[in-house]
């Protein structure tokens, strides 16, 4: 049967009936509250369940699997439209920028390599497997999509469905792992925060004072000319359709070169901004709405990815993806409770916590687990992140688009070479140029726990 605009209606509406679900979920049943589970993962293992793959209760089209590719690309075109490129005082966070690029990098190299030099040998697995691992833990679903889209495209489909799995299995190990940490901080006295419980609003994810509700964006036009939603999801959506255009032509004059969607529309994005900059209308499109159009594709893209888990492909990949899984969770703890209190000395916990959440899910995973033992945020890790994320974030883009490039041009074991090395390098940098803080600084926080117990 042919794909037709019903179809997508079908599938959206199903989609987001689930995602309605899942946040009722959050909102009245203490288990999901406690543990903070996100209403579009919720979504994505219901649709997986009741979807073709499992129950086939709800007719989902053949086509589920492919909106992942297209969401992600519009989450990069927004990219830069939402950025911010003034420049900013790095020099405040330059342990955060050490820490977090090594850790990102850290872990893009060490499972690349382990991938090819031990799973491959081991389990029979291609180069590419443990990639998967950075994909879903410091990638996320977002990546998962990017690089599962761009693996399908030469012809490697069990990729997405593993990406997305690793993803899940990586935010529900940031949300346990990261509330047993923080119990054990609070409770070992290493935070001198003592919250009760976490506020409502976060438990639950409903905002119910109309005074605390943030608005989603300012309007730029005048709806008598334009409906500045319009205008804005317009804009994205043009960019994305101009690098669809550009990657058809590539492919039709390069055969063996293909360019994976997002990265495209990141590029074209790019000159988007620079094309408002010259004309002279740099606020042209408001960042707040930008970012809000993007965060509901990333939704979407969570449950649309997640539903179209094909658990035969995951099933024949069991054995070496728990031993994955198992490495990675080895990993970030390994940095919590090793490399924090090295860059970070006395507020090293809320610091490691924070990391420990976006390194194996995402930011804003990171965030809720930073207000379990700093509800105020007034240790100024958040802070120290956004400044340092000025420069983190151009490497950050650059691995997510030349990670799926490379095991198209089979170069992944130079990937995870030099991604290796370079991890290595910056986490060293701290080091040698005396960022580190010293030891009376360290033995702050341990003399204040003493006092205290004394």
């Amino acid at each position: 049967m042919e794909y037709s605009v019903f179809d997508l209606l079908m599938d959206v509406g199903l989609i987001s009936v689930l995602l309605i679900v899942g946040t009722f979920m959050r909102r009245h049943f203490r288990w999901f509250r406690n543990l903070l589970i996100p209403a579009p993962i919720t979504a994505g293992l219901l649709g997986l369940l009741l979807g073709p793959e499992v129950l086939g209760i709800m007719p989902f089209s053949s086509a589920l699997g492919s909106y992942s590719t297209l969401l992600i690309a519009v989450v990069f075109a927004a990219m830069p439209y939402s950025m911010t490129f003034a420049s900013r005082d790095i020099s405040k966070a330059k342990n955060m920028w050490a820490y977090s690029a090594a850790m990102f990098l850290g872990q893009w190299g060490i499972f690349v390599l382990l991938g090819i030099l031990v799973f491959a040998p081991l389990f029979g697995t291609d180069d590419w497997f443990g990639m998967i691992l950075p994909v879903g833990f410091v990638g996320g679903f977002g990546t998962a999509a990017a690089v599962g889209g761009a693996l399908d495209s030469i012809g490697i489909q069990e990729a997405a469905s593993l990406g997305f799995t690793a993803a899940t299995v990586g935010t529900l190990a940031a949300i346990v792992g990261g509330i047993i940490f923080a119990n054990w901080g609070i409770k070992t006295g290493r935070t001198s925060t003592l919250p009760e419980k976490l506020p409502w609003e976060l438990r639950s994810g409903e905002i119910t004072k109309k005074s605390r509700q943030p608005s989603i964006g300012n309007a730029t036009t005048n709806p008598s000319s334009i409906e500045p939603l319009a205008l804005h999801a317009g804009f994205i959506a043009v960019t994305v359709t101009i690098a669809y255009i550009i990657q058809q032509l590539i492919q039709d004059y390069f055969e063996n070169v293909s360019i994976p969607l997002f990265a495209l529309s990141f590029v074209v994005g790019i000159g988007g901004r620079i094309f408002l900059n010259i004309i002279r209308r740099p606020e042209y499109l408001d960042p707040t709405t930008v970012r809000s159009i993007s965060g509901a594709s990333t939704d979407f893209l969570i449950a649309f990815g997640v539903a179209s888990i094909v658990p035969t492909a995951v099933a024949s990949y069991w054995v070496p993806l728990l031993i994955l899984f198992a490495l990675g969770v080895v990993y970030c703890t390994l940095f919590f409770f090793v490399a924090s209190p090295l860059f970070f000395g006395e507020k090293w916990l809320e610091r490691g916590i924070f990391g420990w959440g976006w390194s194996t899910a995402a930011v804003a995973t990171g965030i809720a687990l930073l207000k379990i033992v700093d509800p105020e945020l007034k240790s100024g890790a958040l802070n120290e992140y956004g400044i340092a994320y000025v420069g983190y974030a151009p490497i950050e883009i650059a691995v997510n688009i030349f990670a799926p490039i490379a095991v198209i041009a089979g170069f992944t074991l130079g990937f995870g070479a030099i991604t290796t090395v370079a991890a290595v390098v910056i986490f060293l940098i701290p080091f040698f140029l005396g960022w580190r803080p010293g030891r009376g600084e360290r033995g702050v926080r341990k003399g204040r726990t003493a006092a205290a117990n004394a």
